[in-house]
């Protein structure tokens, strides 16, 4: 994944396992090399950032990369199903839910459409706590606010699922949270849950 992340930022991707031949390769079944879940965000293409192929990825995505019982569904399917290795959970600056979640914290925020209210209540705990940390007069960082939210989503994500929490304490399974930058193309790993824990070997 890192490697493939290093081809993406130095404008010299390979855009491996896109062809004909992997197509019908394919089509008898998936054996994917990782699970990702990661933001909606249209800059966030997994297999174009980690230029990955077809069967490569199973790819889980919402606004703001929030829990819920589809997300974890679908994640326990690529683990007990396809038997994944790896879920990584990517998160990214400038993500237009954590600027949704920091303003509803104002006192005159406006009334949010209920289903986008309900998708980024999730991502206001972590706000909250930025808040309580720096004091109400302080700036509310949106960075800040992102990785405490990566953060709580993979802690959210081993509290909701035992098969996956179970994964990850038999060995079988690894979760990486990172950061993904727009302007620089590099996903960052900020969290590791599984394994040895030591980032290099886990990409």
């Amino acid at each position: 994944m890192r490697r493939g992340n290093e081809r993406f930022v130095a404008g010299e991707p390979r855009h491996p396992r896109q062809d004909v031949e992997r197509r019908h390769v394919l089509a008898a079944g998936q054996r994917p090399r990782a699970a990702l879940f990661g933001c909606s965000d249209s800059r966030l293409a997994a297999e174009i950032i980690f230029d990955k192929g077809l069967g490569d990825l199973f790819v889980v995505r919402n606004a703001g990369q929030v829990i819920s019982d589809s997300v974890v569904g679908s994640l326990e399917y690529a683990v007990a199903v396809l038997e994944v290795p790896l879920i990584i959970v990517l998160g990214h600056d400038a993500c237009g839910a954590v600027g949704a979640a920091i303003d509803s914290t104002g006192i005159d925020a406006p009334t949010l459409p209920p289903h986008i209210w309900r998708q980024i209540a999730p991502i206001v705990p972590a706000v909250r706590r930025v808040i309580r940390e720096n004091g109400p007069d302080a700036p509310v960082d949106p960075e800040v606010v992102g990785r405490e939210h990566l953060r709580d989503t993979v802690a959210d994500l081993l509290h909701s699922s035992e098969l996956i929490s179970d994964a990850v304490a038999e060995g079988r399974l690894a979760i990486v949270g990172a950061n993904y930058r727009l302007a620089e193309g590099t996903a960052v790993p900020d969290v590791i849950v599984g394994l040895d824990s030591d980032p290099s070997a886990h990409h």
